[in-house]
């Protein structure tokens, strides 16, 4: 309802004396983060950098009013921090918090986020959402990876003298863009 615009034409008596205000706004943006938090990723600060250039993805997040679901994939299986939430600096504390340890459940923590993915879709259909993977790509094997009908970005934290590139090839199972740390950190 524009309650200036009709009450600067008296007072109103009838329906058609409301004027309408269209609301203009844009819909919804979700940025779901999957973090790869896996033992390898301690090797060469890998995650250490990772942890510096997520603190610069929530505080985008915040100044762009996107909503955030963070998944960590660590130990025997991934876990939701965040789910659809507006960021906030309580983020803060938990990337400080991060640590990582265990095995990859990487493939379950994608497998989870599609099906949270299609059913927020239907509650939500004109949310745009976007999809951010942030690993090493050291996994034994994955087969069958879901398809998470988004657009997506795989960030490689792999460092070290020895690499193995599974990275790369996860991303083009993913259908997601490919980017090394090493190139966002460059910039």
């Amino acid at each position: 309802m524009n309650w200036p615009g009709t009450l600067l034409n008296g007072r109103p008596q009838t329906r058609a004396d409301l004027l309408l205000q269209w609301r203009t706004r844009s819909p919804h943006e979700l940025w779901l983060v999957v973090v790869d938090a896996s033992a390898s990723t301690r090797r060469h600060q890998a995650l250490s950098d990772a942890k510096g250039l997520l603190a610069q993805l929530f505080d985008d997040a915040y100044r762009q009013r996107a909503r955030l679901a963070l998944l960590t994939a660590s130990g025997t299986a991934p876990k939701w921090q965040v789910q659809g939430l507006k960021a906030s600096s309580g983020l803060r504390a938990w990337l400080d918090a991060l640590g990582a340890g265990g095995g990859t459940p990487l493939v379950a923590a994608l497998a989870q986020a599609q099906q949270w993915l299609t059913a927020r879709r239907k509650r939500l259909p004109a949310e745009q959402q976007r999809l951010l993977v942030v690993t090493d790509g050291r996994l034994k094997a994955w087969s069958g990876l879901p398809v998470l009908e988004c657009p997506g970005l795989l960030i490689d934290i792999e460092r070290g003298p020895i690499r193995l590139g599974r990275a790369r090839e996860l991303a083009e199972g993913l259908e997601a863009e490919y980017r090394h740390i090493d190139e966002l950190l460059s910039v």
